[in-house]
């Protein structure tokens, strides 16, 4: 029953999706359709699988990340009769054979998360006519965006992370919190009083440095970005690059969406018990080759720690440096994926909706759509706001004083 309650807890908190899935319920939105999802699979997720099922579509999920599933939640996700191909720990083999499954369905509409699923459907699986699809993180995003330069996208993208309701709340807020808890919970350790470099001041970075500050931390900031960089430092925080500032740090934690952020040359230079997180989709950020290539040997000291022992210092690798809020944490607060899930949902109904008129590019979220997440969102939260007069309207439509 773990499963089932973890579902009914995720569901009794996302007030957003539950006005939607009253809706969905009535109007049917995805008869016919079939929806096809790589997302990391846990109890939000399973909310919204569930939510897009009873607007009519025939759902199957998959994992976007091999160690990020919740196998109570998968086991219970069939039982509720949802076609669902994940596990906790999957190898590289399986974790595409089940992506695979989700394609056999030749799915009119995709939600993937990293870019994994559309990749196949550009490569493997380029013969499947597709509608549209959402892409939900920066990581996959910016694989869109390579794709539509390139001339190579071959059918509509909607870049859901981008969108307001999404990456101001789901990237600071949620990836704040959550990338802590995964840290605490692996470790056990304090925040309070270490000296902890992030890497990355978008709106990840931004949250995870907001939220180590709160508890205590002395952050430092690294980017390339001559503008975020000047940002982080008005924010407060120092700013350096990573081969001065990993001297310093007790812990590092990525958030960038690129690989090799943490490489040989600063590993060599880390103090001694330096851990090491990675926040962001795949696990290339920091460079496992050179941590084996560095160690005499390697043990796992706790579940989600590996110890390297390097003869000189021992350095610490959590999660296997895959996205720690979901390898060794809860995920995003529910409250938070509320609000994203709604944009894909509703997202995904556009595109139901409006398909023959899209192109073959990356689109950005309908701004009707992230204003009706807001609204619906600020009704569950009791909390009323001022709205424009008529004259205050007209005045905005002026050009010359005195009109």
């Amino acid at each position: 029953m773990d499963g089932q309650n973890k579902l009914d807890w995720a569901y009794a908190h996302m007030d957003v999706i539950q006005k939607i899935r009253e809706r969905f319920l009535k109007e049917k939105p995805f008869e016919g359709l079939k929806i096809g999802m790589a997302l990391h699979v846990e109890a939000k997720t399973g909310i919204l699988a569930l939510t897009l099922r009873d607007g009519g579509a025939k759902v199957r999920l998959a994992s976007c990340n091999p160690l990020s599933t919740d196998d109570s939640v998968v086991e219970a996700l069939r039982e509720r009769g949802l076609e669902v191909y994940a596990k906790k720990g999957e190898t590289r083999e399986e974790y595409y054979e089940n992506l695979y499954k989700v394609l056999e369905m030749e799915p009119d509409i995709i939600i993937d998360d990293g870019g994994d699923l559309t990749t196949l459907l550009h490569t493997s699986y380029s013969h499947i006519p597709i509608l549209g699809g959402n892409e939900e993180t920066t990581t996959g995003v910016l694989r869109l965006k390579v794709m539509e330069r390139k001339g190579v996208l071959r059918f509509p993208m909607f870049d859901v992370n981008d969108a307001k309701m999404k990456h101001l709340f789901d990237n600071r807020y949620g990836t704040g919190q959550s990338t802590l808890d995964g840290i605490m919970s692996a470790t056990n350790l304090s925040i309070a009083g270490k000296i902890v470099v992030v890497a990355g001041y978008g709106w990840c970075g931004r949250g995870i440095a907001m939220r180590l500050r709160g508890m205590g931390a002395n952050v430092i900031v690294t980017e390339i970005d001559p503008v975020k960089a000047i940002e982080a430092r008005m924010d407060g925080f120092r700013v350096m690059p990573m081969i001065d500032a990993i001297k310093e740090a007790d812990m590092v934690i990525t958030a960038t969406g690129m690989k090799d952020i943490v490489r040989k040359e600063h590993i060599v230079e880390a103090k001694n018990e330096c851990i090491f997180a990675n926040a962001g989709h795949f696990d290339n950020e920091i460079s496992k080759n050179a941590l084996e290539e560095l160690a005499k040997g390697k043990r796992e000291i706790r579940k989600f720690v590996e110890e390297y022992d390097l003869g000189n210092k021992k350095l610490y690798l959590l999660g296997d440096g895959r996205l720690i809020n979901l390898v060794a944490g809860q995920g995003h607060p529910v409250e938070i994926m509320d609000m994203s899930f709604a944009i894909q949902a509703l997202t995904a109904e556009y595109i139901a909706k409006n398909h023959e008129k899209l192109e073959s590019k990356v689109y950005a979220v309908p701004e009707k759509i992230d204003n009706e997440v807001a609204w619906l969102k600020l009704q569950a939260m009791g909390v009323k706001i001022d709205k424009l007069t008529e004259e205050q309207k007209r005045y905005l439509e002026e050009w010359k004083e005195g009109t």
